[in-house]
Protein backbone atom coordinates (compact mmCIF):
# COMPACT_ATOMS: atom_id res chain seq x y z
CA UNK A 1 0.00 0.00 0.00
CA UNK A 2 1.46 3.09 -0.95
CA UNK A 3 1.18 5.83 1.59
CA UNK A 4 1.92 10.13 0.68
CA UNK A 5 2.31 13.13 2.63
CA UNK A 6 1.36 16.42 1.66
CA UNK A 7 2.14 19.99 3.22
CA UNK A 8 -0.40 22.80 1.79
CA UNK A 9 1.05 26.27 2.66
CA UNK A 10 -1.97 27.97 2.05
CA UNK A 11 -1.40 31.93 0.85
CA UNK A 12 -3.14 34.08 3.50
CA UNK A 13 -3.87 36.58 0.51
CA UNK A 14 -6.37 33.98 -0.90
CA UNK A 15 -10.19 34.65 0.34
CA UNK A 16 -10.95 30.66 -0.12
CA UNK A 17 -7.96 29.46 2.12
CA UNK A 18 -8.37 31.64 4.31
CA UNK A 19 -12.50 30.62 4.67
CA UNK A 20 -11.27 27.16 4.60
CA UNK A 21 -8.69 27.30 7.74
CA UNK A 22 -11.83 29.31 9.92
CA UNK A 23 -14.49 26.29 9.33
CA UNK A 24 -13.33 22.62 9.56
CA UNK A 25 -16.24 21.41 7.65
CA UNK A 26 -14.85 23.70 5.06
CA UNK A 27 -11.34 22.75 5.29
CA UNK A 28 -12.35 18.56 5.32
CA UNK A 29 -14.31 19.47 2.41
CA UNK A 30 -11.93 21.41 0.50
CA UNK A 31 -9.31 18.08 1.19
CA UNK A 32 -11.76 15.92 0.00
CA UNK A 33 -12.17 17.60 -3.17
CA UNK A 34 -8.45 16.40 -3.88
CA UNK A 35 -9.56 12.66 -4.25
CA UNK A 36 -12.09 10.64 -6.21
CA UNK A 37 -15.37 11.52 -6.05
CA UNK A 38 -16.35 7.78 -6.88
CA UNK A 39 -15.00 6.62 -3.64
CA UNK A 40 -18.73 5.15 -1.72
CA UNK A 41 -19.76 5.79 1.61
CA UNK A 42 -17.04 7.00 3.56
CA UNK A 43 -14.60 8.94 1.27
CA UNK A 44 -11.74 9.59 3.86
CA UNK A 45 -11.71 6.25 5.17
CA UNK A 46 -11.86 4.88 1.76
CA UNK A 47 -8.88 6.78 0.75
CA UNK A 48 -6.80 6.49 4.61
CA UNK A 49 -6.91 10.70 4.56
CA UNK A 50 -6.23 12.12 7.97
CA UNK A 51 -4.93 16.03 8.27
CA UNK A 52 -3.28 18.39 10.68
CA UNK A 53 -2.86 22.31 10.58
CA UNK A 54 0.20 23.50 12.58
CA UNK A 55 0.99 26.77 13.03
CA UNK A 56 4.83 27.98 11.83
CA UNK A 57 6.15 31.51 11.96
CA UNK A 58 5.54 31.58 8.57
CA UNK A 59 1.69 30.90 9.08
CA UNK A 60 -0.46 27.62 9.80
CA UNK A 61 0.64 24.66 7.35
CA UNK A 62 -1.35 21.79 6.64
CA UNK A 63 -0.32 18.00 6.65
CA UNK A 64 -2.24 15.74 5.07
CA UNK A 65 -1.75 12.15 4.75
CA UNK A 66 -3.33 9.80 2.35
CA UNK A 67 -3.24 6.26 0.89
CA UNK A 68 -4.01 7.99 -2.78
CA UNK A 69 -2.10 10.55 -4.43
CA UNK A 70 -4.11 13.80 -3.93
CA UNK A 71 -5.28 15.90 -7.16
CA UNK A 72 -3.32 19.02 -6.03
CA UNK A 73 -3.85 20.62 -9.03
CA UNK A 74 -7.69 21.07 -8.30
CA UNK A 75 -7.05 23.62 -6.18
CA UNK A 76 -7.79 27.20 -6.83
CA UNK A 77 -4.66 28.78 -8.64
CA UNK A 78 -4.03 31.23 -5.83
CA UNK A 79 -5.29 28.65 -2.97
CA UNK A 80 -1.04 27.80 -2.07
CA UNK A 81 1.86 25.88 -2.45
CA UNK A 82 2.02 22.27 -2.37
CA UNK A 83 4.35 19.75 -1.95
CA UNK A 84 3.77 15.66 -2.15
CA UNK A 85 5.87 12.83 -1.14
CA UNK A 86 5.60 9.82 -0.81
CA UNK A 87 6.11 7.72 2.22
CA UNK A 88 6.63 4.00 1.90
CA UNK A 89 10.46 3.99 2.54
CA UNK A 90 9.54 5.40 6.52
CA UNK A 91 7.20 2.57 6.91
CA UNK A 92 9.28 0.30 5.79
CA UNK A 93 11.89 1.48 8.67
CA UNK A 94 9.55 0.15 10.91
CA UNK A 95 11.19 -1.95 13.00
CA UNK A 96 10.97 -3.04 16.89
CA UNK A 97 13.46 -1.71 19.64
CA UNK A 98 13.91 1.76 17.04
CA UNK A 99 13.34 5.13 18.86
CA UNK A 100 11.41 7.32 16.94
CA UNK A 101 10.28 11.06 17.69
CA UNK A 102 6.28 11.25 17.38
CA UNK A 103 3.61 13.75 17.47
CA UNK A 104 -0.49 13.81 17.44
CA UNK A 105 -3.14 16.18 17.40
CA UNK A 106 -6.18 14.22 19.14
CA UNK A 107 -9.25 14.43 20.71
CA UNK A 108 -8.99 12.65 24.02
CA UNK A 109 -12.36 11.25 25.70
CA UNK A 110 -14.11 9.21 27.50
CA UNK A 111 -17.68 7.36 27.47
CA UNK A 112 -19.00 6.94 30.88
CA UNK A 113 -21.62 3.95 31.32
CA UNK A 114 -25.42 4.33 31.40
CA UNK A 115 -25.16 4.71 35.19
CA UNK A 116 -22.60 6.86 35.92
CA UNK A 117 -24.30 9.25 33.36
CA UNK A 118 -27.43 9.10 35.25
CA UNK A 119 -25.44 9.32 38.66
CA UNK A 120 -23.31 12.16 37.91
CA UNK A 121 -26.00 14.01 34.51
CA UNK A 122 -23.19 13.36 31.93
CA UNK A 123 -23.61 13.62 28.54
CA UNK A 124 -22.15 10.23 26.52
CA UNK A 125 -18.86 11.71 25.76
CA UNK A 126 -16.34 13.53 27.97
CA UNK A 127 -13.78 15.76 26.86
CA UNK A 128 -10.62 14.94 28.70
CA UNK A 129 -7.98 17.64 29.94
CA UNK A 130 -4.80 17.61 31.28
CA UNK A 131 -3.24 15.00 33.05
CA UNK A 132 -6.45 12.82 32.16
CA UNK A 133 -6.10 13.63 28.14
CA UNK A 134 -1.94 12.50 29.76
CA UNK A 135 -3.29 9.44 30.55
CA UNK A 136 -5.62 8.50 27.53
CA UNK A 137 -2.74 9.17 25.17
CA UNK A 138 -0.02 6.88 27.21
CA UNK A 139 -2.48 4.00 26.89
CA UNK A 140 -3.55 4.78 23.07
CA UNK A 141 0.09 4.86 22.65
CA UNK A 142 0.42 1.67 23.91
CA UNK A 143 -2.46 0.60 21.84
CA UNK A 144 -0.08 1.48 18.65
CA UNK A 145 2.73 -0.47 19.23
CA UNK A 146 4.49 2.19 21.45
CA UNK A 147 6.67 2.25 24.81
CA UNK A 148 7.17 6.17 25.19
CA UNK A 149 10.00 7.67 26.97
CA UNK A 150 9.10 11.15 26.86
CA UNK A 151 5.76 12.97 26.43
CA UNK A 152 4.78 16.73 26.56
CA UNK A 153 1.21 17.76 26.09
CA UNK A 154 -0.49 21.40 25.35
CA UNK A 155 -4.10 21.66 24.99
CA UNK A 156 -5.55 23.45 21.34
CA UNK A 157 -8.62 25.74 20.51
CA UNK A 158 -11.53 23.21 20.22
CA UNK A 159 -12.83 22.27 16.64
CA UNK A 160 -16.33 24.08 16.12
CA UNK A 161 -18.72 23.89 13.53
CA UNK A 162 -21.91 22.49 12.17
CA UNK A 163 -22.78 19.66 9.97
CA UNK A 164 -25.59 20.02 7.75
CA UNK A 165 -26.98 16.56 6.41
CA UNK A 166 -29.50 16.23 3.40
CA UNK A 167 -32.68 15.54 5.00
CA UNK A 168 -31.65 15.70 8.58
CA UNK A 169 -31.71 18.01 11.68
CA UNK A 170 -28.16 20.09 11.55
CA UNK A 171 -25.34 18.12 13.84
CA UNK A 172 -22.91 20.35 16.05
CA UNK A 173 -19.24 19.22 15.67
CA UNK A 174 -17.36 19.91 18.75
CA UNK A 175 -13.77 18.31 19.32
CA UNK A 176 -11.53 19.37 22.34
CA UNK A 177 -7.98 18.75 20.75
CA UNK A 178 -4.95 18.04 22.51
CA UNK A 179 -1.41 17.54 20.89
CA UNK A 180 1.36 15.00 22.11
CA UNK A 181 4.83 15.09 21.32
CA UNK A 182 7.53 12.67 22.94
CA UNK A 183 9.86 9.99 21.72
CA UNK A 184 9.11 6.09 22.16
CA UNK A 185 10.31 2.97 21.51
CA UNK A 186 8.36 1.03 18.78
CA UNK A 187 7.50 -2.14 20.50
CA UNK A 188 4.61 -3.99 17.76
CA UNK A 189 5.22 -3.10 14.22
CA UNK A 190 1.62 -4.12 12.72
CA UNK A 191 -0.30 -1.97 15.14
CA UNK A 192 2.31 1.04 15.20
CA UNK A 193 1.26 0.57 11.32
CA UNK A 194 -2.34 0.07 11.82
CA UNK A 195 -2.12 3.82 14.03
CA UNK A 196 -0.51 5.43 11.61
CA UNK A 197 -3.08 4.26 8.35
CA UNK A 198 -6.27 4.75 10.46
CA UNK A 199 -5.12 7.55 12.74
CA UNK A 200 -6.01 7.61 16.49
CA UNK A 201 -8.97 8.50 18.43
CA UNK A 202 -12.09 10.91 17.40
CA UNK A 203 -12.52 13.68 14.90
CA UNK A 204 -10.17 12.65 11.72
CA UNK A 205 -12.44 14.28 9.27
CA UNK A 206 -11.74 17.46 11.24
CA UNK A 207 -7.55 17.39 11.47
CA UNK A 208 -7.54 15.02 14.69
CA UNK A 209 -5.78 11.80 15.08
CA UNK A 210 -3.07 11.69 12.24
CA UNK A 211 0.20 10.03 14.18
CA UNK A 212 3.52 11.50 12.77
CA UNK A 213 6.85 9.32 13.58
CA UNK A 214 10.80 10.25 12.87
CA UNK A 215 13.35 9.08 13.74
CA UNK A 216 14.89 9.75 16.74
CA UNK A 217 18.08 11.91 16.55
CA UNK A 218 20.28 10.72 19.40
CA UNK A 219 18.98 7.40 21.51
CA UNK A 220 16.78 8.13 24.88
Amino acid sequence: MNLWLTRLIPDARSQEARRDLGSPIGMHRRIMSLFPSEAGPDPRARFGVLFRTEDTPAGPHLLIQSTHQPETGLLPNDYGTTLTRPLDALIEAIRPGLTIRYRCVASPVRKPGATTRALYSLPPIVALTGAAADEWWLRQANLSGLKPFTHHSHPLDAILGERRPTDAPPQRIRHARTQFDGTAAIIDTDQLRGAILKGVGRGKSYGCGLLSIAPARQPQ
